[in-house]
């Protein structure tokens, strides 16, 4: 059972992903910032929870990063949500560190950042067992994929308890000026959801989101989560953390109420 207590403000929760915070730390070397001051600050501005990803080389977020955050989401009663590969060397951490959730992911090393859904269909001999270790050491287990059927159904044939649908090419459509494209992948996400809690998933949405695109995926009615990292860290730059994310739930709650 999971020790922390979910948010009860207005959904869809908003989740801050700090990775980014450690990004800034690493390109000079040593312990400044620290993401885990940034993950403190992010809680006193309104965040529901704390997502971070412990990449397998270590490209922002460190293992200590990883045992001080879960320290202080268990003090401060706020979960938090590790993003990890599904391998071995990962699940050990994450058995050991024991998350409030932990989030799937594809990951490969050539990549910026995490692009593209999980291939569930694929690796369900692989994910399987994976998936019942964390949630029988007490984590609520996502899965990071495409709204496609396909790989909704086979996330449903899994243990995970949710589904969290990426969103990168949304909104890379977006900036494309692609409207046809994104009006596409937004029905896909519209169905895929209703598709995915008929089945039992909670849904979540999460890459790419920014003020200017967040407002139609916050509107879908399933959604209880999102989570949004890099366009909040850079807007806390100009703005500073709570600000940027008091301005991102009021975009959010303002479509939810529209929808």
């Amino acid at each position: 059972m999971s020790r922390h207590t979910i948010s009860t403000k207005p959904l869809p929760r908003i989740g801050v992903n700090i990775d980014h915070i450690a990004t800034v730390r690493n390109a000079r070397g040593g312990s400044h910032p620290d993401p885990v001051a940034g993950a403190w600050a992010a809680i006193q501005g309104g965040a529901d929870g704390i997502t971070a990803h412990l990449r397998e080389d270590r490209r922002h977020m460190r293992d200590n990063d990883m045992e001080r955050l879960q320290a202080l989401c268990d003090s401060a009663n706020v979960p938090l949500n590790m993003e990890m590969a599904a391998t071995n060397e990962m699940l050990e951490i994450a058995l050991s560190l024991r998350p409030h959730a932990v989030c799937i992911v594809p990951e490969k090393r050539e990549e910026r950042t995490t692009e593209g859904g999980l291939d569930v269909v694929g690796l369900n001999n692989t994910l399987t067992p994976l998936i019942t270790k964390l949630r029988d050491n007490g984590s609520r287990v996502s899965l990071f994929i495409e709204a496609d059927r396909r790989q909704i159904e086979a996330a449903a044939r899994t243990s995970a308890q949710v589904v969290e649908f990426h969103t990168g090419a949304y909104a890379h459509s977006l900036d494309a000026g692609d409207k046809e494209k994104s009006m596409a992948l937004l029905d896909d996400f519209k169905k895929g959801a209703v598709l995915a809690q008929s089945l039992g998933l909670e849904v979540h949405f999460g890459h790419g989101l920014t003020y200017e695109n967040v407002g139609p995926i916050a509107a879908i009615p399933e959604c209880m989560e999102l989570n949004i990292g890099h366009f909040i860290i850079g807007e806390a730059i100009f703005l500073g953390l709570s600000e940027a994310i008091k301005q991102m739930r009021e975009i959010v709650e303002e479509a939810r109420q529209r929808k």
